[in-house]
């Protein structure tokens, strides 16, 4: 199952790092995210998150989290969280 939580804000390139702003819902560190947008989709697993380039566990919704990904990413992609229910 997935739920919509947030989409790409920004992407920064050389060090393939996507700025997701959370809408609804918590992210967490081991968390499988789907990244769907024009020219991207696919899943991978949030290994990496930080806030104001501090390293945290866990991100808030309205609150800008970095996140290491895995393909480039683009602005308004849309990100969902899978749960396995």
């Amino acid at each position: 199952m997935e739920e919509e939580v947030g989409r790409i804000t920004h992407y920064f390139s050389k060090i393939n790092v996507g700025v997701l702003e959370l809408s609804k819902g918590e992210l967490h560190v081991g968390d499988t995210i789907h990244i769907k947008g024009h020219t991207s989709d696919f899943y991978q697993k949030v290994e990496s998150m930080q806030v104001e380039n501090n390293p945290v566990d866990s991100a808030k919704p309205r609150e800008p989290v970095g996140i290491k990904v895995e393909s480039p990413v683009r602005e308004n992609d849309i990100v969902f969280k899978v749960t396995e229910d």
